[in-house]
């Protein structure tokens, strides 16, 4: 399972961006794929997450301001990130779980985008 992220860049605050995370090989044995973040300083934390089933969880720090979707005949996830503040500037990483059947791993990770949000 490969993980391709894109759509980082810089924005002012108040602004949007979404970030795309296009998924290839083994598609089929996603259980849940999200994005995470990482400050400078800071621990990687979760920001949002969507299970196959389609259910979604966010960080506190972004409800209402970032919708997560996903587009299944492309295998592509979305992150629509609105009102964007300072304090999420970070790296962004896709990560994918994958259903526990057949050898390890059982998570992977794409590689980061930058989000900065200028005040």
């Amino acid at each position: 399972l490969q993980l391709q992220a894109s759509g980082g860049g810089l924005v002012q605050a108040g602004g949007s961006l979404r970030l795309s995370c296009a998924a290839s090989g083994t598609t089929f044995s996603i259980k849940a794929i999200g994005w995470y973040r990482q400050a400078p300083g800071k621990q990687r934390e979760l920001v949002a997450t969507i299970t196959s089933g389609g259910r979604t969880n966010y960080a506190d720090s972004v409800k209402g301001r970032f919708t997560i979707s996903r587009d299944n005949a492309k295998v592509t996830m979305y992150l629509q990130m609105n009102s964007l503040k300072p304090e999420d500037t970070a790296v962004y990483y896709c990560h994918a779980d994958r259903y526990e059947v057949g050898p390890p791993p059982y998570d992977y990770w794409g590689q980061g985008t930058q989000v900065t949000v200028s005040s």
